[in-house]
């Protein structure tokens, strides 16, 4: 296993990573967290306009048509940002979706939107108890002559405030199954409130009586679903892991840098054993999450698709940012929790990512099903 990039992957991250210092610099992004603004649209755009969002996408539906690797490329680096806006959870998440239970229809209309950024689909699926288990969805959906009507609540909902649409898990009141259906943002009957405290502009979003049609339930059925849903999540996973291997690098980045400028006593506090304590279990957090994910990545790059790999980059992956920053900030003490200095933007993503597509206590109970044990 060859876990070494190509020089092609070596010319994107560079790429990448000159785009970030231009355009998401972290004056950029604290003024982009100060004022609330969801994705400032000259960013963004740039963003857009380099073809990266459908790295991911066949190119026969638009896309760039890269491997996973490729994409996790691309995501470390934005993560060193950390940038935010609705790219793994549109253009990986959703897309990832659709082309595993979409019909060619969907994958025609949705796939190259999705590629351009010209729409952005984020997945609904939590609800108040923040369960990611099948039989936790409530979202009614009953029919409505040739369509349903969708009535309930989803909680923690990932970038809804730059959402054109929602992929929602629904369940159906005829059959009892659980299909996912695609809803405007703008529709009547949706309404979407901000949960501060969160990264990403995570929100609830309630639905009352909001009418779809039966081209807007993926596959056209409830039937499958849910699956198509969870092989979707087993793909993006890597891809997510890779963008916080990207923080967790960046996090580490400042750790030392301020550890050698730092006196303390006339010395660089960097040469005191608690310091260095820290960041060595920082270092250890880091590697733990890069080799687990690039793992994964090589796994579904050569069609070994495993599940025990899959939940434990997660699990890993996730726990080592939040664990990242925690040891961050025992580096930098005082200093670390200023806004302007900017250590705190990592912090608050790497709890807000810490949950998404579950957390590691949901994926290490998965791993141990995996493994039969």
């Amino acid at each position: 296993m060859d876990l070494s990039l190509t020089a092609e992957q070596e010319m994107l991250k560079a790429a990448v990573n000159r785009f970030i210092q231009q355009e998401y610099p972290k004056e950029t992004l604290l003024e982009m967290q100060d004022s609330g603004e969801v994705t400032p649209s000259q960013p963004w755009r740039k963003l857009v306009e380099t073809g990266w969002l459908g790295i991911a996408i066949p190119q026969e539906y638009g896309g760039e048509g890269g491997s996973f690797t490729d994409a996790g490329v691309l995501f470390e680096e934005l993560g060193r940002g950390p940038v935010p806006g609705p790219h793994i959870s549109s253009a990986i998440m959703s897309a990832f979706t659709i082309m595993e239970g979409g019909t060619e229809e969907q994958k025609k209309d949705w796939l190259p939107r999705l590629a351009k950024g010209e729409r952005s689909l984020v997945l609904a699926l939590t609800e108040a108890d923040y369960s990611w288990w099948q039989e936790d969805v409530h979202l009614n959906a009953s029919r409505n002559g040739n369509g349903y009507k969708l009535s309930g609540a989803k909680g923690f909902v990932m970038d809804a405030k730059s959402a054109s649409h929602f992929l929602c898990a629904a369940r159906s009141e005829e059959t009892g199954e659980v299909g996912l259906v695609m809803v405007s943002a703008d529709a009547p009957g949706v309404a979407i409130r901000s949960l501060p405290g969160f990264g990403w502009h995570l929100c609830e979003v309630t639905m009352e009586d909001v009418a779809t049609s039966e081209g807007d339930v993926l596959g056209n059925s409830f039937a499958g679903g849910w699956d198509a849903m969870e092989r979707a999540i087993s793909k993006t996973i890597p891809i997510l892991g890779a963008y916080q291997v990207g923080a967790c690098q960046a996090v580490y980045e400042m750790s030392v840098d301020y550890s050698r400028t730092r006196m303390q006593f006339g010395t660089p506090i960097g040469r005191f054993q608690r310091v260095q304590d820290h960041i060595i279990n920082l270092v250890n957090q880091l590697d733990a999450a890069r080799w687990t994910n690039y793992e994964a990545l090589w796994k579904l790059d050569n069609g070994k698709v495993e599940q025990d790999a899959i939940h434990l980059a997660k699990a890993v992956g996730s726990e080592a940012y939040y664990q990242a920053c925690n040891f961050a900030h025992e580096v930098h003490a005082g200093l670390g929790s200023m806004t302007e200095y900017g250590l705190t933007l990592h912090t608050t993503a790497s709890r807000t990512l810490y949950h998404y597509l579950g957390d590691p206590r949901y994926h290490r109970r998965l791993l141990a099903d995996a493994l039969g044990l």
